[in-house]
């Protein structure tokens, strides 16, 4: 009888080191398995009512907008060409110069005072012809062109008309203004109404020397920073004014005769001759030229050429 209960506690005793011990048994991890107890659903799609909706663009957080003005920063490329003038420089700041309200497509300015007059005053004409050396300042549509005397040379002075331009560009303000003019005169050339303009008065004749002048010359005039006005027709002569680089150009006059001159005549058999209307100043330029190229033909002899390029040209005439 005691050896039965012996052999019974000992039994008990085995049957709980069995439970204690598969209690306190560690599975190892590649025995584990989430899978094992739980089942995980399908995944399907929400519905569109429990969807996230975003917000607009207008009730983001406030970093956004205060990032705005750095979008607003105005950044520019100003291009520059040589014209055939060597003494004007043509200037494209890739933004439009005059007013869309104007129906010229030029302006110049040829002194200071004409920058602060009625009805077109320009800071930036007015800062520029401040500038030693600069003479005249002329506004295309989308580009500037700048004169500057025949005795000052570009590499002084380029670096501070880039500069002027630029900043005046960037900073947004206004290149050409518009006030009420007054007086009968204005104070800028090129003001006024399109000389090139379809006007109903205007006879056959002169409606196709306007057209021709308006499509195949002006961008070719254009293109060198200059610009052409038609000053009238009589008796087979067209009055034709030169603008901007042209104006001061000492190849103006082959530009009229084999140039305008030749492409008129061709198309316009009413027309005769091609004459340039010269204001004063002008006349007594081209007076003073002229006495110039006498003076090299003496020197150089009855061939040399007035040009301002090479040896023997008017830059190396002994004085």
């Amino acid at each position: 009888m005691a050896s039965s209960n012996i052999a019974f506690r000992c039994v008990a005793r085995l049957r709980l080191c069995t439970r204690c011990s598969n209690a306190f048994r560690v599975t190892p991890p590649a025995a584990r398995s989430i899978h094992s107890g739980l089942r995980i659903p399908a995944i399907t799609a929400s519905s569109s009512r429990l969807r996230p909706k975003t917000r607009p663009f207008l009730h983001q957080p406030s970093i956004f907008s205060q990032s705005a003005p750095a979008a607003n920063r105005r950044t520019i490329f100003i291009q520059t060409e040589n014209t055939p003038n060597a003494d004007a420089l043509k200037f494209l700041p890739n933004h439009p110069i005059l007013p869309s309200t104007l129906s010229s497509p030029f302006l110049e300015y040829l002194s200071p005072r004409s920058t602060l007059a009625p009805p077109h005053p320009s800071p930036l004409a007015a800062r520029l012809l401040n500038v030693d050396g600069i003479t005249s300042v002329f506004y295309g549509p989308d580009f500037i062109t700048v004169t500057k005397a025949s005795d000052v040379n570009w590499a002084h002075i380029k670096p501070e008309v880039f500069s002027l331009i630029t900043e005046a560009v960037t900073s947004g303000e206004q290149i050409v203004n518009t006030v009420e003019n007054k007086s009968a005169e204005a104070g800028q050339e090129g003001g006024e109404e399109d000389t090139l303009s379809y006007n109903e008065n205007d006879s056959e004749v002169v409606g196709m020397i306007k057209e021709l002048l308006e499509t195949r010359i002006r961008p070719a005039i254009q293109e060198d920073g200059g610009d052409i006005e038609f000053r009238g027709f009589e008796n087979g002569n067209v009055l034709l004014k030169l603008r901007g680089a042209c104006r001061t150009c000492d190849s103006s006059t082959v530009t009229l005769k084999n140039g305008i001159e030749s492409m008129l005549m061709h198309y316009i058999e009413e027309v005769k001759d091609v004459t340039q209307v010269l204001d004063q100043e002008e006349e007594i330029a081209m007076k003073e030229f002229a006495k110039f190229e006498e003076k090299l033909k003496g020197q150089k002899g009855p061939d040399a050429v007035a040009s301002t390029i090479g040896k023997g040209s008017l830059d190396t005439a002994e004085a």
